[in-house]
């Protein structure tokens, strides 16, 4: 079984920072790798957008709105995928989801979805 344990989300001042973790918790033998690990974010009303992702090389990609401002790594022998915020602004504020591409043990390619925590903005 597997599961994405988010945390780190919180309440900020516009300029301020928080970092957000994301552990892929799984039980033995569950999974062979850990592929590509992004974050995505929800705001009140809107879609899910795509934030950033980090690939099993430790290459990033970022959306333009977070380019320079947001920081994405992963610590692979953590299993566990991370997002530096900084100069946070209220556009920010969000619902943060990780998601994770694995192979699992049966060598089929599978998604999963983190519950999402919340960063809240002030201004």
């Amino acid at each position: 079984q597997v599961q994405l344990v988010e945390s780190g989300g919180g309440l900020v001042q516009a300029g301020g920072s928080l970092r957000l973790s994301c552990e892929v918790s799984k039980s033995t033998g569950t999974i062979f790798s850990i592929n590509a690990m992004a974050w995505y974010r929800q705001a009140p009303g809107k879609q899910r957008d795509w934030v950033a992702l980090i690939t099993a090389g430790g290459r990033t990609t970022y959306s333009d709105s977070v380019k320079g401002r947001l920081t994405i790594s992963r610590d692979n022998a953590k299993n566990t995928v991370y997002l530096q915020m900084n100069s946070l602004n209220p556009n920010d504020t969000a619902v943060y989801y990780c998601d994770v591409e694995v192979r699992d043990s049966t060598w089929q390619l599978r998604r999963y979805w983190g519950r999402g925590t919340q960063v809240t903005v002030s201004s």
